[in-house]
């Protein structure tokens, strides 16, 4: 009983996240399905998990660093010295990079307007979406721990602290690099496990309506909630710097969207970008 009032009090403490959380399950279900979808969690729950207990106790793979429990310790849950909600985190972030990578890399059609879904929406993500995956997904932890790491002065709260000011606002740059082995590590085994196992089990991927923006949604938004904590606590310049980063990430997604519409014969049928098969169901 203890445990589920704490997971209620990390629901009341952290809204923000579950309402990620919400997005991505409302993503990713309609194309993966509700098992692939658990499955994902799961996995990127744990490996997260893994991460940050190895990394408070011997700095692999982000560095040292040490939370910081006495403040919501009998507020919110806690897993062995790790807050529940940030490992939780990590399941909609990677996927977001994912699904963003996907987005810039993956042969795309556009059937009416803004309905932009995956040309090969069965085909597994290769290698090259892959490693694109996890440098997004590093990327938007440049946006996203300078802001956490100041979290004294907004909602979250100081959960946390690095034994010595790393060199970009206080992170260091093993963070970072950390974040990639362990988004490469999520999105890589499941892959792999979708490639040689659950395709024959549970089928292929799935086709909806605008299937191929979603994900990218829920990565701009990811980036535009932390800017506009980073800007509301004070942190202009660290903010500027944060939102030109963002448009490098995404302004060549957008700009490959518009050439997509663009290439789209307004008399076409559904069809799609020229040389593009359709994929309708």
């Amino acid at each position: 009983m203890d445990a589920l009032r704490l997971l209620a009090g990390t629901f009341a403490l952290r809204p923000y996240v579950f309402a990620f959380l919400a997005v991505y399950l409302v993503i990713a279900v309609p194309g993966w399905g509700w098992r692939r979808t658990a499955l994902y969690t799961v996995l990127g729950y744990a490996l997260a998990w893994s991460a940050e207990y190895s990394s408070i106790h011997n700095g692999f793979p982000f560095g040292p660093y040490t939370y910081l429990s006495a403040a919501t310790l009998d507020r919110e849950l806690w897993i062995a010295g790790v807050p529940f909600m940030d490992s939780l985190s990590f399941v909609f972030l990677t996927f977001a990079g994912l699904q963003a990578a996907r987005l810039a890399l993956e042969p795309l059609t556009v059937q009416r307007g803004w309905d932009i879904r995956w040309a090969k929406p069965a085909a597994v993500a290769d290698w090259c979406t892959w490693l694109l995956a996890g440098m997004l997904t590093m990327g938007l932890d440049i946006v996203t721990d300078p802001a956490a790491l100041r979290g004294e002065r907004w909602f979250l709260g100081r959960i946390y602290f690095y034994p010595e000011d790393g060199v970009y606002w206080g992170v260091p740059l093993a963070n970072f690099a950390g974040w990639a082995l362990l988004s490469w590590a999520i999105i890589g085994v499941f892959l792999l496990l979708d490639r040689w196992i659950l395709q024959s089990r549970w089928g292929a991927w799935r086709s909806y309506p605008a299937d191929a923006l979603w994900g990218a949604g829920l990565f701009a938004g990811v980036l535009a909630f932390n800017l506009a904590v980073t800007f509301a606590i004070g942190e202009r310049t660290l903010g500027v710097v944060g939102c030109a980063w963002s448009v490098l990430m995404l302004v060549p997604i957008a700009a490959r969207l518009q050439r997509q519409r663009a290439q789209a014969s307004p008399g076409q049928d559904p069809a799609l970008a020229p040389g593009e098969p359709s994929t309708a169901r």
